[in-house]
């Protein structure tokens, strides 16, 4: 009998999961199993193959070098079954189980909800879960298959694919606000106004970009409120609690309705676009495909508008 007859495949995809996340419990999780039933599945392993292949604390978990060694084939093999599995000619061939994606919340609003209908009519088998956090991760540890942010912030071992073209960070304000406060002509005016602090996915805070190329400048503003949600900071804004830093895309609506107004047009600034990406190492579910041309359709729709 060979090693692969005494060795259940779900017990290694197990393994697979725990090693990705480091954690029993993400990956009972991602699974949809219980912790119970992902340790049993290990010390299954373990006993039929004879070798320890992960290292585990009250704390954490992590495989040695053996299971280091056998999750990096097992992956490339894996990989291979999804490839043969995704060319088959069959309708509907490879739109099968879970899409997990890691998105930033402007994104989620920008990109994801509008593609959500269209997605859901083209891949109607397919479980899509959209995770919206703005904290820097890493998508292959903590078990996703793609994940959007801006250009710069992909890891080099990704593979990137734009999604949009280059987006505006602008400053806008409510009506009242302007009336009562007065309109800004020049960034330097911003140190007599109130300014609603922008807070990173990381926490810390971020300095104002304003202007382009060699004008482009970073702005410490003053603001004694601070808030790490864009629709927080888009209702606070509407309300005259101050002026807002934020995506233009996600302001286009009050800005046509007129509940917030443009502050230093001249001074918007420009970032990369949007990108899906995902590990250059592992197969990608063929949904995902779809995902990103649907975003990248209604993206060139709007920028006909």
């Amino acid at each position: 009998m060979s090693t692969l007859d005494r060795v259940d495949l779900a017990d290694l995809r197990v393994f697979l999961a725990i090693t990705r996340t480091r954690s029993f419990k993400a990956a009972a999780i991602q699974l949809g199993l219980t912790p119970s039933a992902a340790s049993h599945a290990m010390r299954r392993l373990e006993e039929r193959l004879a070798t320890k292949l992960l290292n585990r604390s009250s704390r954490a978990v992590s495989p040695t070098n053996l299971g280091q060694e056998l999750a990096q084939r097992l992956e490339e093999g894996f990989d291979r079954i999804g490839q043969a599995l995704a060319e088959l000619d069959a309708p509907g061939a490879g739109r099968f189980g879970e899409l997990r994606i890691n998105v930033f919340a402007d994104a989620a609003h920008v990109l994801i909800q509008p593609a959500i209908p269209e997605f859901a009519r083209q891949c109607p088998d397919v479980r899509l879960t959209v995770v919206v956090e703005d904290r820097p991760i890493d998508i292959v540890a903590e078990g996703y298959d793609a994940g959007i942010r801006y250009g710069h912030y992909v890891p080099e071992d990704m593979v990137a694919v734009p999604l949009s073209r280059p987006q505006r960070w602008i400053v806008a304000g409510a009506p009242a606000y302007l009336q009562a406060r007065g309109q800004p002509m020049h960034p330097d005016d911003l140190a007599s106004h109130t300014c609603l602090q922008l807070l990173l996915g990381d926490k810390s805070s971020y300095r104002w970009e304003l202007g382009r190329g060699r004008a482009r400048r970073h702005v410490r503003v003053p603001g004694l409120i601070t808030i790490g949600d864009t629709a927080s900071t888009i209702a606070a804004a509407k309300a005259g609690v101050g002026l807002a830093y934020v995506l233009e895309a996600r302001v286009r609506e009050e800005l046509e309705q007129g509940s917030l107004q443009l502050v230093l047009a001249g001074y918007a600034a420009s970032s990369e676009p949007f990108h899906m990406y995902y590990s250059s190492r592992r197969h990608n579910h063929p949904a995902l495909r779809t995902l990103i041309n649907i975003i990248r359709s209604q993206q060139s729709l709007a920028k006909l508008r």
